[in-house]
């Protein structure tokens, strides 16, 4: 180390330098980064579950893997009523057959669109049936049946 003895020099090594300046700050103060990002997280985390929409359907368990999905998949669900729903939107049982011709024709042979099924728990297995029934008639068999994972492991 070395040090200064010019007879000129007063600052006496208390941090100043030429001209009677400060030297800049090299500290970042992080602390309202950290405000933010708490508050974001918060934002996040009380937005999360307000997201996720669909029919209300008690799903059955199964300890099956989840699938790898590129596009989103048409949902088709059957309430405990017995209630039909593609992508959230009530369809009568007349009118099930003409919208699923209608997803048949607007998807390409080489890439099927993939359905996604649920079913309560309190349907019977004849309405389920039916509605496989319908898929299979219009074509299609890229179906897929939601369960809950199960909790219960051997």
């Amino acid at each position: 180390m070395a040090m200064n003895t010019s007879s000129g020099s007063s600052s006496g090594g208390r941090g100043r330098r030429r001209g009677g300046r400060r030297a800049p700050m090299a500290d970042i103060n992080v602390t309202p980064f950290v405000d933010v990002m708490l508050v974001l997280l918060i934002i996040f985390m009380v937005t999360a579950p307000l997201l996720v929409t669909g029919v209300p359907v008690e799903l059955p368990e199964s300890r099956a893997n989840a699938l790898d999905q590129q596009d989103e998949p048409i949902e088709i669900a059957i309430d405990r009523d017995g209630v039909t729903f593609i992508d959230g939107t009530v369809v009568a049982p007349a009118d099930l057959p003409a919208r699923l011709d209608e997803i048949a024709a607007a998807e390409t042979p080489d890439k099927p669109r993939q359905i996604m099924l649920r079913g309560d728990t309190a349907i019977s297995y004849g309405q389920m049936m039916r509605v496989m029934g319908e898929l299979n008639r219009a074509g299609l068999n890229s179906v897929s049946l939601v369960t809950t994972g199960s909790s219960n492991e051997t």
